[in-house]
């Protein structure tokens, strides 16, 4: 999805008919190289160069240092036979005073392995990352090009693109403008893994529920051991849990909903709704998933730490959808950012979107009703009552 979703979303017609049916079919197996030793989060910040030659009418990919090697590169070590390479575009000769013009990144289609005889092509250079705590299945490799060359058609210029004469064209007039275009169309991403985390809380919480009913510990003399899950204790530590997988499920299904909503429009109010949406539920997804993997193991005493109980595997291998297709943290300041964006544009007369009506109503329920905790918190119609349900 990451290296054909490259394609599709940031290619134009002529690679969507080149690749698609053998990426489709896994005759052309492919990665997604972005990240690199030195810039995972910053990607705008990546050093991996691609410099136009309009003598050969080629770009020459190149690593200009250890801290610019691909890292990380999901497929690479192993099977990937091409790359989607993010590097810095440069033009010779102009930028200011004839020096070279740095147009900022943009993907490029690099061939990485022989189609036949899967031989590392020249000019690159293929290592294994080694073993990881998780998804040790997955061969990471890390890829550092020496001048590689390839034809101007593989750059992906959906959003920027270089005529044979060396003249840039976009329509999009910045290079931040260019940038945020590219990133937005990476979502999916983020989409899946919200998707994916919800499905490892639902195993984990159900193999912790399941053990809590058919265990026994303790109880009344000369009676039957009461099943652990009828203690308030354990019950405290499940059942909130059980009810964010119904609420995360629900959650994760409007979120697809808007994706493929955004898919068939390309309306810009739905494309920034999804942007944060799916920035906010990855992150909120996968760290409530990730602490409630260690609860559901703990929740299962000393059975739970065997292997065959699947806790282990489940939480090494995701652990890391808190860091990949965006850092946890810095996504829920994404989050926080757009949210004071909407705030000030409110002061500016400009549209809301559907989270900010939200926030606002929830706001004035709050703050138009006394502290139900002090004031109303035993009225069993208060504590029934949906609307304070979907408050707290």
């Amino acid at each position: 999805s990451l290296w054909g979703g490259s394609i599709i979303n940031l290619g134009t017609k002529k690679h969507r008919e080149k690749y698609f049916d053998k990426i489709d079919n896994l005759d052309y197996p492919g990665c997604f190289a972005m990240t690199e030793l030195h810039h995972g989060s910053n990607v705008q910040a990546l050093q991996t160069t691609a410099t136009f030659d309009s003598v050969t009418d080629e770009f020459i990919i190149d690593t200009p240092n250890d801290g610019a090697i691909k890292w990380w590169i999901g497929n690479s070590a192993l099977h990937g036979k091409f790359a989607t390479v993010f590097a810095r575009l440069i033009l010779p000769l102009q930028g200011k005073g004839g020096e070279p013009a740095d147009m900022g990144i943009h993907a490029f289609i690099v061939p990485i392995r022989d189609l036949e005889t899967h031989a590392v092509l020249p000019g690159i250079e293929i290592n294994d990352c080694g073993h990881k705590i998780g998804l040790n299945g997955v061969d990471n490799g890390a890829l550092r090009f020496r001048s590689v060359r390839i034809p101007r058609d593989n750059l992906l210029n959906r959003f920027g693109d270089v005529a044979r004469d060396g003249k840039y064209t976009s329509s999009l007039p910045t290079i931040n403008k260019r940038f945020a275009a590219t990133l937005g169309e990476l979502v999916g991403g983020r989409v899946s893994l919200a998707y994916s985390s919800v499905g490892i809380l639902k195993v984990a919480v159900t193999i912790a529920v399941r053990y809590a009913l058919l265990r026994q510990q303790f109880g009344p003399p000369k009676q039957p051991e009461i099943s652990v899950l009828d203690y308030q204790s354990h019950q405290h530590k499940l059942m909130p849990m059980l009810a964010s997988a119904y609420a995360l499920h629900f959650a994760r299904r409007y979120l697809v909903d808007k994706y493929s909503e955004m898919k068939k429009t390309n309306d810009e109010d739905i494309s920034a709704d999804v942007h944060v949406l799916s920035s906010g539920l990855k992150s909120y997804i996968t760290s409530y998933t990730a602490k409630s993997i260690s609860i559901c193991r703990e929740s299962c005493g000393g059975h739970g730490y065997a292997a065959v109980n699947r806790f282990g595997g489940l939480r090494n291998d995701h652990d890391i959808f808190q860091t990949f297709e965006g850092d946890n943290t810095v996504l829920l300041q994404q989050v926080a950012g757009d949210l004071l964006k909407q705030y000030q544009q409110k002061f500016k007369g400009g549209t809301l979107s559907v989270t900010w009506n939200y926030l606002r109503d929830s706001m004035s329920t709050y703050l138009s009703q006394p502290n139900p905790v002090t004031a109303r918190w035993e009225g069993e119609d208060h504590l029934r009552d949906p609307k304070f349900q979907l408050d707290a």
